[in-house]
């Protein structure tokens, strides 16, 4: 201690040879003026990094009231042995942006994966633990004793209907949500099992992980323990293969950050590889088997792909299903367009007249996606496609009205980027 504390007191106070300090007097004040500066930004940077983590990442309070409920036999799951018996589901990095939902990487069965679980927001981190039990009055309440297997079969069917619209296909997935929740297969399900599951479909990114589970583009569904879930983990979570860190955005500038990304980002091919993924996703949840799904929050950060440079769509928290949106368009007063903005650009039409939202989204999701790679396509790219690319590109980006008027220009268009992007790449080491 006391050889950093010499350490410090000659990097700040004796920084100059006498001789120079006697020449240039000045320059010891401006010198400590910046090493001060630099110190109290540094210091404030990590402050604000650090101060939220108790906050934001509470995974043992997570942990604690699965457990506790799991052990109650309120809850069941394919996991929770592991997590609350043997102990070989191991929580590590934090990863999480909001306290009320707990995201970590983790270790299970040798494999990295991604944990993900949701706290009430009435719950604090310091909250006694005799408080936790109230969860499964809030969360783990349906359905009750005494529901048929029947009227839990019901039950589901209305939820999908509610949530993904009348599709011919939901029957076929309530028997895939039976199958999920039958943990021990014993051709039947427990209240604690169909508690469990019902819980999970509360949450958005789960209904859409069943909805999409067919898709090459989302995450693995693991396992679950109550509300609780593990997927796989996708090892690069942003289209540029990394990102610049949260608490570090607001302090570089937009122009460096898409020089950063530049200098990281995969050789053009298989960018290219990433960007046809893409495509095939938004072209999957148009009109898909569970109807139409739309991107709220088109960022590199929400994409990614994998070892193999295979698309994945990172953050399934900003899809939402097409009768969610209109949900919250219906009726909804508004002076302008913004007022109908589900997420953060999903947006609807703003009848002036009668001060209501209309309920179909202005932008389509390739028109959005088209925008977000237009400066990742456009980099680097060959010099004979770039101009067809970037025609292709700016038409693709100018979509709008409704999809449902224009679904075989959407399809063209789209089928034709896809086209130019494979014809360079296929036969090559990338396809």
């Amino acid at each position: 201690m006391r050889r950093i504390r010499r350490l410090v007191h000659l990097v700040l106070f004796c920084p100059l040879s006498k001789g120079l300090q006697s020449r240039l007097p000045g320059i010891k004040v401006k010198y400590l003026l910046v090493v001060w500066l630099g110190i109290f930004v540094g210091s404030w940077v990590a402050y604000m990094h650090y101060s939220s983590y108790s906050e934001l990442c509470r995974g043992h309070v997570c942990r604690m009231i699965i457990c506790d409920q799991y052990k109650k036999g309120i809850i069941s799951g394919s996991t929770c042995k592991e997590l609350c018996e043997e102990h070989s589901l191991l929580f590590q990095r934090c990863l999480s942006s909001s306290p009320t939902q707990q995201v970590y990487s983790g270790l299970w069965k040798e494999k990295e994966v991604i944990i993900k679980c949701g706290i009430e927001e009435a719950l604090k981190a310091d909250s006694n633990p005799a408080s936790a039990p109230r969860r499964d009055v809030v969360l783990f309440d349906k359905p009750t004793r005494g529901t048929s297997m029947d009227e839990f079969k019901e039950m589901l069917l209305n939820f999908l209907k509610s949530n993904l619209g009348d599709q011919p296909s939901l029957a076929a997935l309530v028997s895939q949500i039976i199958t999920m929740a039958d943990v021990n297969q014993d051709g039947k399900v427990s209240l604690a099992e169909a508690k469990s599951i019902w819980a999970l479909l509360q949450l958005n990114e789960f209904l859409l992980l069943l909805s999409l589970h067919e898709k090459e583009h989302t995450a693995k569904l693991l396992g679950y323990c109550g509300d609780l879930y593990v997927t796989e983990k996708i090892p690069h979570s942003s289209l540029y293969g990394t990102d610049v860190p949260p608490f570090l955005q607001p302090l570089l500038p937009t122009a460096l950050q898409r020089v950063l990304h530049q200098w990281v980002a995969p050789a053009w091919p298989r960018r290219a590889k990433i960007s046809i993924g893409l495509l095939e996703f938004v072209e999957e949840i148009f009109h898909g088997t569970y109807g139409n799904f739309y991107i709220c929050e088109t960022s590199v950060g929400n994409v990614g792909y994998n070892e193999k440079y295979d698309f994945k769509m990172v953050n399934l928290r900003k899809v939402a299903t097409e009768m969610a949106i209109r949900g919250f368009l219906k009726g909804r007063h508004c002076e302008q367009n913004v007022d109908c903005t589900y997420g953060q650009d999903c947006t609807a039409t703003c009848d002036k007249l009668l001060k209501q939202c209309k309920g179909d989204v202005v932008q389509p999701n390739l028109a959005k996606v088209c925008g977000l790679l237009q400066d990742y396509l456009l980099y680097g790219a060959p010099l004979e496609l770039k101009d067809e690319l970037q025609k292709q590109l700016r038409t693709c980006m100018t979509l709008s009205g409704l999809a449902s008027q224009m679904e075989v220009h959407h399809s063209l268009v789209l089928n034709n980027l896809k086209t130019l992007l494979w014809k360079k790449i296929s036969n090559t080491k990338y396809s």
